[in-house]
């Protein structure tokens, strides 16, 4: 069964990595597309769901790279705005266990320049899920552009949200202020464990879920890392182990497993309206399903998602 578009709105950044320089009192980088949502949106395309990505691309050599990554791995850019700001640069740097810390490059760049006009023409009647969230989500000027496109998209699809809090760029207080906001926009909300002590310091998992239904968002995903996710179905509650994997590095994995999430729900046709019927062991199966795609994406080196045929090669060998 073909599942229905998804389409995934947000920015698309430079990745860089530093590697050993050929001279002393130099830096090489490895530069690799990424952005969480340009990262969901390739995952969605390799895994066979049809992934329109609304987009606002420089045409300086870091937009050209993030095009032609994005076009070679299925994704449709007939909505993608040709923009003059340049690229946004994260620059990263890994610890011992493969995490990542980012520093930004980010101001006045084109990914948060979004006017009405831009997607005012978007059509959505072939859209069974809008996805986004991030820093497009947050930032100024556009943020309250998405926010009002999410409204309007809200009647004919399912809203999916990851917050993918980034304090370097935008204070926690920030997306504080808008989270009740986007719960109630929301039919999916995705986030990671240190997006949860960002937005609700110390408070347990379960106590959030509650926090984020009650102001209307029907499904909450918390990744935990190894400790696998939490999924919370309108309060009912079933935690999914991680797969084991050789990790590599962890850049994307949370966006891999978001799209693993929206893939399997698309394909069992469970998109495309406010979650009616949706039963917690279906949230588990995709959230099971997520959890092998992150892992995959853990074991290579940058955002750099499975492709449909690894996957199935991964399971059948007992990998994932």
């Amino acid at each position: 069964m073909s599942p229905r578009q998804i389409t995934v709105l947000g920015e698309c950044v430079a990745d860089a990595f530093a590697e050993p320089a050929t001279a002393p009192n130099e830096l090489a980088l490895r530069v690799l597309p990424g952005g969480g949502p340009a990262n969901t949106a390739v995952a969605l395309a390799r895994l066979g769901t049809p992934a329109r990505f609304l987009a606002r691309l420089s045409g300086d050599a870091f937009g050209r790279l993030f095009r032609g990554h994005l076009e070679a791995s299925g994704v449709d850019l007939s909505y993608a705005v040709a923009a003059a700001e340049p690229s946004t640069l994260a620059v990263a740097e890994l610890d011992g266990t493969g995490q990542a810390a980012f520093s930004f490059h980010a101001e006045r760049t084109a990914d948060w320049q979004w006017t009405p006009g831009e997607l005012a023409g978007v059509d959505l009647s072939g859209t069974a899920c809008v996805h986004t969230g991030s820093l497009a989500l947050v930032r100024a000027p556009g943020g309250p552009v998405v926010e009002e496109f999410l409204a309007a998209a809200a009647p004919q699809a399912t809203i999916s949200i990851d917050p993918n809090v980034r304090p370097l760029l935008v204070r926690p207080e920030a997306y504080r202020a808008r989270l009740a906001r986007w719960c109630g926009l929301a039919d999916i909300l995705r986030l990671s464990e240190d997006d949860l002590e960002l937005l609700l310091p110390g408070t347990p998992p379960e106590r959030a879920c509650d926090t984020w239904h009650a102001a209307g968002v029907r499904l909450v995903v918390i990744t935990l890392g190894a400790g696998g996710a939490l999924a919370s179905l309108d309060g009912e509650r079933m935690r999914v182990p991680a797969v084991a994997t050789r990790v590599v590095d962890t850049v994307g994995a949370g966006d891999s497993f978001t799209a693993g999430l929206l893939h399997h729900l698309g394909v069992r046709e469970l998109l495309g309206g406010r979650l009616a019927g949706l039963r917690l062991e279906e949230v588990a199966e995709a959230c099971r399903f997520g959890a092998r795609v992150a892992a995959l994406t853990c074991s290579v080196a940058g955002p750099n998602p499975p492709w449909r045929n690894q996957l199935a090669r991964s399971t059948a060998a007992g990998h994932a």
